[in-house]
């Protein structure tokens, strides 16, 4: 009796490639689909067990589905120039209606039953176009940063053109805030030279009831030129205090 072909179909058919670098686990899935309606058992084998880690490497196929098997490549120091040997087997025998001990059950199955598909691990570097992109994707990456530090720079003037309105039109409330401060004073120094011609004038009691009247009003108008200059020099710190923060 000739033996069985295999009843389920792989994918890939023949090689499992695995794209480098090596420095990290690398993974490739083996698909396995089985066409028929009867059960399947199936276990992978490897020539290399410490190299490579399977998940699954052994189980039961449904009728009509479909199975994924990952298949890790562990780190290694890769040397082109050496051509991988290592080779996978994907063994499988059509499952009895109650499958209990796997274990026993492929022990105990004939020559004749086992089907077997073999397929070659191939080691694979980065082209020189996937170098080639990669250099370019590190290239875009500082363009990129960049624009949008232009983007950012673009904004700059317009701020600094509004701080400096604003700057002007503060320091043009400022100026008439001192003019009149100016014009303040120069009352206040005009009220106290009035104020003491008054004192060097002969005293009578009609000049001193006006002179008294006078000093009263002159008390009355100096304070009204400091309360301003309060007021002024608060309202100055509020618009300098704003334009600062």
């Amino acid at each position: 009796m000739s033996k069985l072909d295999q009843i389920l179909i792989l994918d890939p058919p023949s090689d499992l490639k695995f794209k480098g670098p090596f420095t990290d686990v690398v993974t490739t899935n083996l698909k396995l689909k089985n066409p028929s309606d009867k059960k399947v058992c199936f276990k992978v084998k490897t020539t290399a067990p410490r190299r490579y880690c399977v998940r699954p490497n052994s189980g039961v196929i449904e009728a009509g589905a479909t199975v994924i098997i990952s298949v890790m490549l562990q780190p290694f120091d890769y040397d082109p120039n050496e051509k991988s040997k290592h080779k996978f087997m994907v063994q499988t025998i059509f499952a009895p209606s109650n499958v209990s001990d796997m274990d026993s059950l492929w022990k105990d199955a004939k020559p004749d039953d086992l089907m077997d598909s073999k397929l070659r691990c191939v080691f694979e570097l980065p082209s020189e176009n996937d170098k080639v992109n990669d250099v370019e994707a590190t290239k875009a990456a500082p363009v990129m940063n960049s624009a949008k530090a232009d983007s950012s720079a673009a904004t700059v003037p317009l701020t600094a053109s509004m701080d400096d309105t604003e700057m002007k039109k503060v320091l043009e409330k400022c100026k008439r805030l001192q003019t009149e401060m100016n014009k303040l004073a120069d009352e206040n120094r005009q009220l106290k030279d009035d104020g003491m011609r008054m004192r060097k004038v002969p005293r009578s009691d009609h000049m001193t009831s006006n002179s008294t009247s006078l000093l009263g009003r002159e008390a009355s108008t100096a304070s009204l030129p400091s309360l301003l200059v309060v007021i002024a020099a608060i309202f100055i710190g509020f618009f300098l205090g704003k334009f600062i923060l």
